[in-house]
């Protein structure tokens, strides 16, 4: 009896430790997550200072993204228009199949507010809208999406509408999209506006109060969420990019075609939280190099810093080693303040990250001495 006992707990104490989609260490380090606990078909997650992927599950397989779309249509509004501007609302607007505020033609929003519709209630109509506002026709704002693409380096993606219902030849990847939204949130407007749950805006020039709701969860379900975006159409399924800072560290992760979304997001969040950390080994101004000089008032030139020296590494990281690169040993005077003279390489685990060495303050040139003072000396 004793033995049937013992033997049933341990299968299932085997049970429960494999079915577990997150194996941890006795610390309580997560140290890895297998794909195939994700219900997503594509996925990834990445490091949003440097795109670093740190988990990833058929990431570079071209797919359809509905309305995370969306991300790219806030973008290339924000980078081009001055928020305040006021857009009268095109009849080409009006209508939208899909999700909508219902705006109807001649009434006035500002960019702002159709950007809060478009990220919040996902409007489909309010795309449009944008799209009218920037470009003479939708196809031209798809242009200029595409355009923005491809400065980003992307070559598995391809817009032809601002809003994301469905076309066999608008499509992307879940790195892809993280990517689009690694940029998304470098723009302050952009990340404000995710990461808003509820705001008010008019209705039809000020007759009553439209409610906006963020559709995505993640900001009340998960701690330090931040944004991105929802998705969902019958042909694609749920899409869904999410992204979440602590202690200085932000990802970004990504499903398309994922029955539980929700769950994915948690669990691939929480990976990288446990595993990964932001180490900063110098603030800008920090670092200190001396750089000899010749003919000057002083011996050497003091250099710092321009740029945060930071990495994303693993918790359980190596030692960093460090490089200071210049064009010679020594540099002749006068020098100006903020000359860039060199540059200083960080490198830890595979991982390198680098700064503009710059001069902290001038250094003219030693003045000439007059025929007596190389004679006599200095003179008094």
């Amino acid at each position: 009896m004793t033995k049937r006992i013992l033997s049933s707990m341990l299968c299932i104490s085997l049970v429960l430790l494999f079915s577990c989609p997150v194996c941890a260490q006795p610390n309580g380090d997560t140290v890895s997550l297998s794909a195939s606990a994700i219900s997503a078909q594509s996925a990834v997650l990445i490091d949003a200072h440097d795109g670093t992927v740190l988990f990833e599950k058929n990431a570079r397989t071209k797919m359809g993204m509905a309305s995370t779309t969306k991300i790219m249509t806030a973008l290339v509004v924000a980078d081009s228009c001055d928020l305040n501007v006021s857009v009268e609302i095109d009849a080409r607007a009006v209508g939208v199949e899909g999700s909508s505020i219902y705006l109807t033609a001649g009434e006035r929003l500002t960019v702002e507010q159709l950007l809060y519709a478009l990220l919040l209630a996902s409007a489909n109509d309010a795309a449009v809208a944008l799209a009218l506002h920037v470009c003479e026709s939708v196809e031209a704002f798809a242009d200029k999406m595409n355009e923005k693409a491809n400065a980003l380096g992307l070559t598995d993606t391809r817009f032809v509408n601002p809003h994301g219902l469905y076309d066999e030849a608008h499509y992307t990847t879940a790195y892809d999209l993280a990517i689009i939204s690694k940029e998304a949130l470098k723009n302050e407007t952009v990340k404000k506006i995710a990461s808003t749950y509820k705001t008010t805006i008019p209705l039809c020039n000020g007759e009553g109060t439209r409610v906006l709701v963020n559709h995505n969860k993640m900001l009340k379900l998960y701690d330090g969420a931040i944004g991105v975006k929802t998705g969902f159409t019958k042909k694609t399924g749920r899409t869904l990019v999410s992204a979440a800072e602590r202690d200085g560290l932000r990802l970004i992760a990504v499903t398309l075609n994922a029955p539980s979304d929700w769950n994915d997001h948690t669990l691939m969040l929480d990976y990288g939280f446990e595993n990964y950390t932001r180490m900063t080994f110098f603030k800008a101004g920090e670092f200190r190099y001396a750089l000899g000089i010749c003919g000057g008032k002083e011996e050497y030139a003091v250099l710092t810093n321009s740029n945060p020296i930071e990495l994303t590494l693993k918790k359980e990281h190596g030692k960093e080693n460090h490089t200071v690169e210049t064009c010679s040993r020594f540099i002749c005077a006068p020098i100006n303040a903020e000359a860039e003279l060199g540059r200083v390489v960080f490198e830890c685990d595979g991982q390198t990250v680098s700064s503009p060495l710059i001069a902290v303050c001038d250094i003219p040139m030693q003045e000439e001495k007059s025929f007596f003072e190389k004679i006599f000396g200095a003179s008094k």
